[in-house]
């Protein structure tokens, strides 16, 4: 039953700090599996967009339109999973569903299974499949962005690393500070937050570990390194949905 009630907290409707906290990690390491692993497939990353705005700028002065297109396509891409998870999780809050948030997380799943069918043709239609991978892997990485945006009220982002190293730099700064001015109870006291650290350091090493595991499974396994991320996912969003499932069975025998 404790282990019951801990996946339905860690993709439940109603959130918790904790929750957002240890889903954020389970999600980086994911997410950086995803990003090195289609890396590997497609020799780009697709968990951020920094990289695609300038390359569409280079592209652009450098007269290649087709990667031009290629990169407003990617975000476009993005984008669109972003406002996917957006319409998800507002339909199912209108329902008061338990798996509000869930849904979202088996769809990724599902699309990392599309994913790794479609990697397994990527050498006989490289002209089709490579452009559709690159597509999707950003449609991925966009709902699971947005839908750790929404579960934490904006606080973590699980997909790109930018923010989470710069919150770690602040509250670096901040146990390096010397308040020799100000006493500890005092206003203007420089206080560090530790579990910050903690958690800002725990997301940061997720990824690397993601990307390293997803790294190596596509050099030696292939595509199917995709199988145990989307069961992960499947797992972590299964207690949610079993719950609208009694819900609706209860309703439907009664």
């Amino acid at each position: 039953m404790q282990l019951q009630d801990f996946f339905r907290k860690l993709s439940g409707k109603n959130r918790t700090h904790r929750a957002n906290q240890q889903l954020g990690v389970a999600l980086a390491f994911v997410a950086g599996a995803v990003n090195a692993g289609g890396f590997l497939a497609v020799h780009q990353y697709t968990s951020h967009m920094t990289g695609f705005m300038s390359a569409v700028a280079d592209n652009l002065i450098l007269g290649n339109a087709l990667l031009v297109i290629a990169g407003i396509g990617s975000m476009i891409s993005f984008v669109s999973g972003s406002a996917a998870t957006s319409i998800i999780v507002n339909w199912a809050r209108h329902r008061n569903l338990h798996s509000t948030y869930a849904i979202v997380l088996v769809a990724e799943a599902t699309l990392l299974l599309v994913f790794g069918l479609l990697g397994a043709n990527l050498d006989a239609y490289l002209d089709i499949t490579v452009p559709l991978t690159v597509i999707l892997l950003c449609f991925i990485m966009g709902l699971q962005n947005a839908v750790m945006t929404k579960m934490s009220d904006v606080s973590i982002r699980a997909t790109h690393l930018t923010g989470v190293v710069t919150d770690l730099g602040i509250e670096l700064g901040k146990m390096l500070y010397w308040n020799h001015r100000h006493t500890r109870n005092a206003e203007g006291y420089v206080r560090a937050r530790h579990e910050k650290v903690i958690f800002y350091s725990a997301l940061l090493a997720m990824f690397f570990i993601g990307g390293i595991l997803g790294a190596v499974g596509f050099k030696y396994v292939g595509y199917s390194t995709v199988l145990p991320l989307a069961l992960v996912l499947f797992v972590i969003a299964l207690m949610p949905l079993i719950d609208d499932a009694m819900v609706r069975f209860r309703g439907v025998s009664t």
